[in-house]
């Protein structure tokens, strides 16, 4: 059973007109906890934004099914209805679910998501299809409790371990990727800046 996690990151970025700008950017996690989705989400993104950034917000997201598609760089939140008839009545009934899919364009969309339910023995009908904010998915990947290595990286559970461990309204010294970030957990929101300056560009930012 899947949980995921919609986790918002706020940092700050240089824009095309050189201009600095606060930005927030969603991700998708798939996690057991709160806490273990904050984990997941600070060491996927720490290589890759310059400087301090936060965890905004974290919330449960209700998605049934991931779909992924190598060549689509958005992701598409597809309503589906699940069609089953009661055998008592004969009534129709219609069983909401929430699609998640990674295309170019919402066509495309569709078909990885018709793709997809191929082989399924529920009659179902699409209700709708909307863009979503999401930058990237981080999913569960089989195995990575088996792993355990010197530097935490995405597939360590023993970071996730660590993290949870930290504790509330303390700042804490990490390392990911051989880099040494501050967890910084004395307010509202997990503020994680790096110990010393990195040099990594950032790759990654959308206005928010």
């Amino acid at each position: 059973m899947h949980n995921y996690f919609e986790c918002k990151v706020s940092f700050d970025k240089i824009m095309e007109d050189g201009k600095q700008k606060t930005v927030t950017e969603a991700y998708l996690v798939d996690a057991l906890s709160f806490t273990e989705a904050e984990a997941r989400i600070i060491e996927e993104v720490a290589p890759f934004i310059s400087g301090e950034f936060t965890v905004k917000d974290i919330k449960r997201a209700k998605i049934s099914e991931l779909f992924f598609n190598e060549n689509g760089d958005r992701f598409y939140k597809i309503k589906v209805y699940f069609i089953t008839l009661d055998e008592k009545s004969g009534a129709e009934k219609k069983t909401a679910a929430q699609m998640l899919v990674q295309a170019s364009n919402l066509k495309e969309a569709v078909a990885v998501l018709e793709e997809g339910m191929k082989g399924t023995l529920a009659d179902y009908e699409i209700a709708s299809v909307t863009e979503t904010q999401l930058m990237d998915v981080f999913p569960y990947e089989a195995g990575e409790d088996d792993k355990d290595t010197e530097s935490p990286t995405v597939e360590d559970s023993g970071f996730k371990r660590f993290f949870q461990s930290l504790p509330e309204g303390q700042k804490t010294e990490i390392t990911i990727d051989g880099n040494t970030f501050i967890v910084d957990k004395t307010g509202k929101d997990t503020v994680v800046a790096p110990k010393e300056d990195s040099n990594k560009d950032d790759i990654r930012g959308t206005e928010s």
